[in-house]
């Protein structure tokens, strides 16, 4: 069955990575994807642009609709919705991906840094749900999903880089919060999270270069992940906070060594996985230090 096939999406920094990977998996439906990200001329050292990934997205069997967007701003998200709608006559998905990381503790984060993850993880999450809420209340299976992670209070992921944490947990709580807001207007919100980290630019450039991408999985994990939780019924499925080879295993993925980067190489935790999630059989992940 094609599920999506028609469904309009909107997603934030999807010209790559997981973001890419969850358009690619839609396209694949014959989706509608609005590509909402601030890249439109190729960057030295992060690959793809709006418009690369809209040719991806096309030779993928989808529609779509490359805008530049940065989902700081409140008159782009608006302008970027409102074409999206234009475009495609209404939006059914609205996935927030885009984030902004720096694992620095406070003395070593700036304010300008901290402005920014703020901005883009805990605000821009807000406010491009906000915007996109008054159009998925009119589709047939609404979804809101946000690429952050459990909420497991624990000390140990704030004592090492506070302002991060602080603006990954607010887009948590922006599902915690929205699920139940809209629980009875039938929109679905929910978060996805790897349990490994993710062979993406964010991995190579800033935490660990070519060992650490070789030690993930690739964003693709990400991409099935994402549309198990779209084909589910908004109604039924919400306020989840999902980690992706345990959601894929409820659906009955038994292979997971397809995702890896290199299966030489034994896999990385990502950070927030709770202590007490059990991979599933077979899987074998690497603890954090």
């Amino acid at each position: 069955m094609s599920f999506l096939k028609g469904k309009t999406l909107f997603i934030s920094g999807a010209s790559r990575g997981i973001g890419l990977a969850i358009a690619l998996r839609a396209a694949h439906d014959g989706a509608n994807i609005a590509i909402a990200a601030k890249t439109a001329e190729p960057h030295p050292k992060l690959k793809g642009t709006i418009f690369t990934a809209a040719d991806e997205v096309r030779a993928a069997g989808g529609q779509a609709l490359p805008v530049i967007c940065d989902i700081r701003d409140e008159a782009q998200v608006i302008a970027a919705v409102d074409k999206t709608v234009a475009e495609f006559g209404g939006i059914d998905v609205c996935v927030n991906n885009a984030s902004a990381i720096s694992l620095t503790d406070s003395q070593a984060t700036d304010m300008k840094r901290f402005d920014l993850m703020m901005g883009i993880n805990t605000r821009g999450t807000f406010m491009v749900s906000k915007y996109c809420i008054p159009h998925l209340t009119k589709a047939e299976n609404p979804h809101v999903l946000m690429l952050s992670p459990p909420l497991d209070m624990k000390a140990k992921w704030f004592e090492r880089s506070t302002a991060y944490t602080l603006a990954k947990f607010g887009m948590s709580m922006c599902v915690l919060g929205l699920s139940a807001e809209l629980k009875n207007a039938g929109v679905a919100v929910n978060a996805l999270w790897p349990r490994t980290t993710i062979a993406t630019a964010a991995v190579g450039n800033l935490l660990g270069g070519d060992a650490m991408m070789r030690a993930s999985r690739t964003p693709e994990i990400m991409g099935d992940a994402a549309y198990v939780i779209f084909t589910k019924p908004s109604r039924e499925f919400t306020g989840q906070f999902c980690i992706d080879d345990k959601l894929l295993y409820a659906s009955g993925v038994r292979d997971f060594d397809r995702y890896r980067v290199d299966a030489s190489v034994p896999l990385a935790s990502d950070f927030f996985v709770p202590d007490d999630d059990v991979p599933p059989p077979g899987v074998t992940v690497m603890p954090l230090r």
